[in-house]
């Protein structure tokens, strides 16, 4: 069985001529000489590299479809008919699903609250993160969830000002980004700005705890959907010259004269920035650490990615020894607003795989006495089923998941709902509800009772984010009180069973039909 049908995908605008496709290539079975198109071999034939990377740039976010063995939807939830974990005297009048708690909260310990168990994945330098920012971010504010802004914000900023040593002056992108959150920010969550190694060389950390006493800061070490660096896309010669200038690699390079020659010529219409690859070894790792304590950090994240187990190791005991506030690993293939679409789809360990490796590891580190950081698990989440399985699964040590792309998807849905509604052109998928958004957003007489005429300043983006976020809130609290669990704390590994005997073997969680065998003998013995 072919777990991925390779050189045609929607993702990268292609296509296969043919209906009979070879398994393993992704060839058409009869390819014929004057095709007009249009798989990736085909078009990489002439457009080369920029076949490399979903689009269009700024447009798209991507997520790999490659159909791993085994997933979440390999495990069920248990569902009981007695008892109430996480609150006092329960009866059928105090058990009910809108008393459930869903706040979490991460931390060493200064602990950040949460109204949910999500928040949002590195929104950095891309221009969907860019362009929807004030969308994201009051969302995630009235929400009461973490956003997290993402790597080389302050790099590609095109009004960046650097001091006379190369660090950063002023950067009017990242101070927006940090105000618009604070504006509606109200205690829960919080917004925590990433930094890797072309951040750590322009001085960021010092910049936003300087200037914004920004108490939150996270290593990257990497993420699901690639393993490489952070990557953009720019459209001008002179914009891929100042990036270069600033100390990015970008391709292909805009210094060669060949190259500008062709872009003058019409056949290069962008350029790609990328970020460098980390070299993570233990002594640097805590001096950054205490770099940044020193600095005034409060907290001290890190975000790695599906690298292998090794890798994984040192997060986790390194993060355990520097008494780390949290650390997010991403599983593959994770989701990308720029990263190459065959690494997305044939690099690193699986979320399931990964998070069954986390929980193992921190078991050892545990018996050995060592406090595990909090954890958050990201890679391919969008329900809250998924995130109880993953809490589930990961406890006690799972905290949160981290959720990229849809936590992006309700604020780009009402940015454009907005825009539709302004020019009278909303489509009957969305007009069947109504044509304000009094009549569209269900939450919204919620939000004007709370914040009151303020609520008319809120991005719609804004309150599509808030509307999904309570979604995933009741859903949740469904799901917790079935298994009855009435806080995220009293959720454990025994409130799911593995569907398959591999997906048992590879978490750990008993197989369906040996879960509560041997309490269920006990009854039938009487």
């Amino acid at each position: 069985m072919n777990l991925r049908r390779p050189n045609a995908n929607e993702a990268t605008a292609t296509f296969n001529r043919s209906r009979n496709v070879v398994p393993m290539s992704g060839l058409c079975s009869r390819c014929v000489d004057g095709c007009r198109g249009g798989c990736e071999v085909w078009l990489a034939s002439f457009r080369g590299r920029e076949v490399l990377y979903p689009g269009p740039f700024g447009e798209v976010t991507a997520g790999a479809d490659k159909d791993y063995p085994v997933d979440y939807s390999h495990l069920n939830i248990h569902g009981y008919a007695s008892g109430a974990k996480g609150i006092e005297n329960p009866s059928p009048d105090t058990a009910i699903f809108p008393n459930v708690e869903t706040e979490t909260e991460y931390g060493w310990s200064k602990k950040v609250k949460m109204r949910v168990p999500i928040f949002t994945g590195a929104l950095g330098s891309t221009d969907i993160a860019r362009i929807n920012w004030e969308h994201f971010a009051v969302g995630a504010a009235i929400s009461g969830i973490t956003i997290v802004c993402g790597e080389n914000v302050c790099g590609v900023d095109p009004q960046l000002e650097l001091d006379k040593n190369g660090k950063v002056k002023n950067s009017p992108e990242m101070d927006r980004r940090i105000t618009t959150y604070r504006r509606y920010h109200e205690g829960y969550g919080e917004i925590l700005v990433q930094m890797n190694v072309e951040d750590t060389r322009l001085g960021v950390a010092e910049y936003i705890i300087g200037k914004h006493g920004i108490k939150t800061i996270e290593l990257k070490w990497g993420q699901g959907a690639k393993c490489i660096g952070g990557e953009i896309r720019v459209k001008s010669l002179e914009r891929a010259l100042e990036l270069k200038r600033r100390g990015y690699v970008v391709t292909p390079d805009p210094e060669n004269p060949a190259i500008q020659a062709a872009y003058k010529d019409g056949a290069i219409h962008e350029f790609e920035r990328h970020s460098r690859l980390g070299f993570v070894d233990k002594e640097s790792f805590f001096a950054e650490v205490d770099r940044l304590r020193k600095l005034g950090f409060e907290r001290i994240t890190l975000k790695t990615g599906a690298y292998a187990m090794t890798e994984l190791a040192k997060a986790l005991r390194w993060g355990a020894e520097a008494q780390l506030d949290l650390i997010t690993i991403d599983g593959a293939p994770g989701g990308t607003g720029m990263s190459p679409w065959p690494m997305m789809n044939e690099w690193g360990i699986p979320t399931f795989y990964l998070e069954a490796l986390a929980y193992e590891f921190a078991q050892k580190l545990s018996a050995k006495g060592l406090r595990v950081p909090d954890l958050a698990i990201a890679g391919g989440f969008s329900s809250e089923d998924g995130v109880f399985k993953a809490i589930a699964m990961g406890a006690p040590y799972v905290k949160a998941v981290c959720m990229g792309r849809a936590l992006m998807i309700p604020g780009m849905v009402g940015k454009n709902l907005e825009h539709w509604a302004k020019n009278n052109d909303l489509p009957k998928t969305v007009a069947q509800y109504g044509t304000t958004k009094e009549e569209i957003f269900v939450t919204y007489e919620e939000l004007k009772a709370k914040y009151g005429d303020e609520v008319d300043k809120f991005p719609w983006g804004a309150i599509g984010i808030y509307t999904y976020a309570q979604k995933f809130k009741v859903g949740l609290q469904q799901l917790m009180a079935g298994s009855r669990n009435f806080t995220l704390s009293s959720i454990s590994r025994k409130d799911l069973m593995a569907l398959t005997e591999e997906a048992a073997r590879i978490s750990g969680i008993p197989y369906v039909m040996d879960a509560y065998r041997e309490e269920a003998e006990r009854i039938l013995e009487g």
